[in-house]
């Protein structure tokens, strides 16, 4: 499995971790993770196990944003290789998302 959701106990957060490749073969997975659990405020989305990700993914980080109230959206981006926070740094995705 490329993709693992973590629910609190209280169904209020979610942390999903993407192990490999997060690019558009992960679209369908990544949308279920998120939309099955409405009660969810909090969004975390553990990039330590990630390798690569592609304008799919981000674009796919960008309607979990709007899913989850847009501007008032609780998510953050941890555990990047260098890379990734590189790539995310130039689409300025930190005045999107809280990045670790």
């Amino acid at each position: 499995m490329r993709l693992t959701k973590q629910v609190s106990a209280d169904g209020k957060a979610v942390t999903i971790k993407i192990h490999g490749r997060f690019d558009f073969s992960l679209h369908q997975e990544f949308r279920q993770a998120y939309e099955s659990c409405p009660e969810a405020a909090r969004f975390v989305i553990d990039l330590g196990a990630t390798e690569y990700i592609d304008s799919a993914a981000c674009g796919m980080l960008m309607v979990l944003r709007d899913s989850a109230g847009g501007d008032h959206a609780d998510i953050s981006i941890v555990n990047s290789n260098p890379a990734i926070k590189k790539t995310l740094a130039m689409l300025q995705f930190h005045r999107l998302f809280k990045i670790d």
